[in-house]
């Protein structure tokens, strides 16, 4: 049997990350995990319940109450992020988790909970994750990094275009400002910054149609899987 090798997939916000990495796991069998729903499902858990993730006791209790799994759903035929067994797929892309999701991800005791719960999934390899420190943080030993980024007016169009057809009724200028918003608190944060690791293949897929970056991401693999 072929060995497998994780994939860690880190970039900036709707820069397509989760998009590329769900099709690349179902190409090649592996286990998908959107690290950012993990994010979202603890960041709505915190506003559902009113908690302020600057208490760090309210955190470290509230944290003790949040199970975040993932099951496929066949018929939409993807995995769907479930919280304390609802499925809050749909619930996380609201535009009010989006503007919490950065400073909520900042705070040390929810990253090291998360973290540890995606070094647990990834111990069996096999899996492809995407997120903001998978490659530096969670999986540092990945066979294969990449480090996807797009322009801002691109990220901008593509995070309104899937909210609009979720029938979430935003402008485009509060999408950019909290895309910018991210940016800037993501790259800045002190926990876990996001940051290209040294060994990250760098893929700007502004002008790039899914199926050739996912091309150009399956033939990085078989490269991997050589060595």
């Amino acid at each position: 049997m072929e060995p497998k090798i994780n994939i860690a997939i880190d970039g900036y916000s709707s820069c397509g990350k989760s998009t590329v990495a769900r099709q690349l796991a179902g190409k090649l069998h592996y286990l998908y995990v959107d690290s950012g729903a993990m994010y979202r499902a603890v960041t709505l858990y915190f506003l559902d319940n009113g908690i302020d993730w600057t208490d760090p006791a309210q955190v470290e209790k509230a944290l003790g109450h949040i199970r975040i799994s993932f099951r496929f759903n066949r018929d939409k035929m993807r995995s769907e992020t479930f919280l304390n067994d609802i499925n809050v797929e749909d619930d996380i892309r609201d535009m009010s988790v989006s503007n919490a999701v950065s400073p909520v991800s900042a705070v040390k005791a929810v990253r090291r909970f998360l973290v540890e719960q995606q070094q647990a999934i990834g111990a069996g390899k096999g899996v492809v994750m995407d997120g903001r420190d998978i490659g530096t943080v969670v999986f540092p030993d990945a066979a294969l990094k990449i480090f996807m980024t797009a322009s801002e007016d691109i990220r901008v169009m593509r995070r309104y275009k899937e909210l609009m057809q979720k029938d979430m009724l935003v402008n485009i200028e509060e999408v950019r400002k909290n895309i910018q918003e991210r940016d800037h608190e993501d790259t800045h944060r002190a926990e876990s910054p996001l940051t290209r690791a040294p060994d990250a293949l760098l893929l700007d897929n502004s002008s790039m149609t899914r199926e050739e970056q996912l091309a150009w991401i399956l033939q990085q693999v078989e490269e991997r899987k050589k060595k």
